[in-house]
C-alpha cells in the first residue's frame, strides 16, 4: 500500500475498491453526453493480449478501466463494467476518400455508438505534422456522427527528431509548434503522448520537460491529457522499471494534472517486462499497479474539477522545471535545499503540483497540493504547510482525513505522493 504514512496517529482507513467507471447496461446509452468527457479518470495500456473472460477479469481486478477492443468485444467489456477503445482498419483518414469504405465506416459507427461499453475510437500513433489536416478531417467526421465518444490519437515525445515531428527548431521550439499545429488542425478532445525515460545508463533528462510542455498546452487549449509511461524494455538500451519507479511515474503524472495514464506495454511480443507474461500470468508490475491504478483514478477524480495552477520542484531541478516560490500557498516546512543535478542520474527532491478553482476567493488561489517524493530509491519525510487547516486524502478509502492544523508531516515511500487540501 503506497498511501503515505502521516507522522501522527490516525484512525484505521476503510478500504474501498474504486469502480472502474463506464456504464454496465444499455440503459446508460440514453443518458450519454452530447460531447465526450473523461468521466472516470483513464487507466489503460498500450499493446495487450486478445480479450477473453480471463484476460478482462485480470485487467478489471488490476484497476485498468479502458481496454483496447474490437466491435465484438464490447458486450464482454460491459459485463465487467469496463470501457472500450475501438480499433478497426476503417478508422483511417483514407476511408473518407473512398465512398464504399466511408459507407462501411458509417455502418460501424451506427453499430457501436450506442453501446454502453464504447469509450473511444483509436485513430493513429505518433503522426507527423503533415498528417494533421487529414486526421482533423477524420476527427470532425467522427465527432459529427458520434460526439459522445473520443477520437484517440497519440503524439510523439520531446526526444522525437524534427523529421519525425515534421517541425523545425530546437527541442522546445519544434515540440511546442508540433503541439500548436496538432491542437489547431486536429481539434482533439484529449492530448495523449508517450515518454520513456528509463535507460540502462540512467534516466532520460526530458521527462519533466515533456510533462511541462504537455501540461501547458492542455491548459491553454482547455483539454485533459494522458501520459503513456514505460513498463517494459524492447531494446538493450532500455531497462524494465521497478515497482517503485512505477509509483514515481504514476504520482508525478498526477502532480502535473493528467486525467489519464497508460502503460507501455501490458503484454507484447519482443518486449520484456510489462504487466503480464507471454502465458498471461501477472508480473511484479501488475501486483504493484493493482494498487497504484486505484490511487491514480481516485486522486485524479478529486483533481478533475480543479485547474492546475503551478508545478514546482525542490531539490534537484531537471530541465523544464520551476523552483518552488518562497511565498507559495503550500510550501515545504522545513524547506529542501537545492541539489546539483547531473543527468542521467535519478532525480531527488520533491515536486508540488498546486490546484484550485476560480470559485475560490481569489481567482488563482490554490486549495489542493499533490506532493511527490521524486526519489524512487528512498522514502522521505516531508513537512507541508498550507494556507489553512489541512486534510489529507486516502485514495483507497476514498475519504479526506483531518491533519490538525496548517502543517502536515508525511512519510512518502519511494516515488510516492499524497494529495492535501485546505479544509472546506
Amino acid at each position: 500500500m503506497t498511501f503515505p504514512r502521516i507522522l501522527r496517529p490516525l484512525s484505521v482507513l476503510a478500504m474501498l475498491l474504486l469502480g472502474a467507471g463506464g456504464p454496465a447496461s444499455a440503459a446508460a446509452a440514453s443518458t450519454a453526453p452530447s460531447a465526450w468527457t473523461v468521466g472516470t479518470p483513464i487507466v489503460t495500456y498500450w499493446c495487450g493480449p486478445a480479450l477473453s473472460e480471463t484476460v478482462v477479469a485480470q485487467m478489471a481486478e488490476g484497476g485498468w478501466n479502458v481496454l483496447w477492443c474490437g466491435p465484438n468485444d464490447l458486450d464482454l467489456l460491459a459485463r465487467h463494467r469496463l470501457r472500450g477503445q475501438l480499433t478497426d482498419p476503417l478508422l483511417s483518414p483514407a476511408t473518407l476518400d473512398d465512398a464504399a469504405q466511408r459507407e462501411k465506416l458509417d455502418a460501424l459507427i451506427a453499430r457501436v455508438r450506442n453501446h454502453p461499453a464504447l469509450y473511444a475510437y483509436y485513430l493513429r500513433d505518433e503522426p507527423n505534422a503533415k498528417d494533421f489536416p487529414a486526421l482533423g478531417r477524420l476527427v470532425a467526421y467522427l465527432r459529427e456522427r458520434d460526439p459522445a465518444h473520443l477520437a484517440y490519437i497519440n503524439l510523439f515525445p520531446t526526444y522525437a527528431t524534427n523529421e519525425q515531428l515534421g517541425n523545425k527548431g530546437d527541442v522546445v521550439t519544434a515540440y511546442r509548434e508540433h503541439l500548436r499545429q496538432y491542437i489547431d488542425l486536429v481539434r482533439p478532445a484529449l492530448i495523449s503522448y508517450d515518454h520513456y525515460q528509463f535507460s540502462t545508463r540512467g534516466d532520460n533528462d526530458q521527462y519533466f520537460l515533456n510533462l511541462a510542455l504537455i501540461r501547458q498546452a492542455s491548459l491553454d487549449a482547455g483539454l485533459p491529457f494522458l501520459n503513456i509511461v514505460q513498463a517494459c524494455t524492447w531494446t538493450p538500451s532500455m531497462r524494465v522499471p521497478t515497482p517503485d519507479e512505477m509509483r514515481y511515474l504514476v504520482h508525478t503524472t498526477l502532480a502535473y494534472g493528467a486525467q489519464g495514464i497508460s502503460y507501455y506495454v501490458y503484454q507484447c511480443a519482443n518486449h520484456t517486462g510489462g504487466i503480464a507474461g507471454a502465458d498471461g500470468s501477472p508480473t511484479g508490475l501488475y501486483e504493484a499497479l493493482r494498487t497504484l491504478n486505484r490511487e491514480f483514478a481516485a486522486i485524479a477524480a478529486q483533481l478533475q474539477p480543479l485547474r492546475s495552477l503551478g508545478v514546482y520542484h525542490a531539490g534537484m531541478a531537471p530541465r523544464g522545471t520551476e523552483p518552488l516560490p518562497e511565498k507559495a500557498a503550500f510550501r515545504l516546512d522545513p524547506p529542501i535545499s537545492a541539489i546539483a543535478y547531473q543527468p542521467p542520474e535519478r532525480v531527488r527532491g520533491v515536486v508540488i503540483g498546486l490546484f484550485g478553482t476560480t470559485a475560490t476567493r481569489k481567482a488563482a488561489e490554490p486549495t489542493h497540493a499533490m506532493v511527490v517524493n521524486l526519489d524512487y530509491a528512498a522514502s522521505r519525510d516531508v513537512g507541508i504547510r498550507g494556507p489553512g487547516a489541512l486534510e489529507i486524502f486516502d485514495p483507497l478509502g476514498a475519504q479526506w482525513m483531518p491533519v490538525r492544523g496548517r502543517r502536515a508531516e508525511v512519510r512518502l515511500p519511494q516515488g510516492g505522493g499524497c494529495l492535501l487540501r485546505v479544509k472546506p
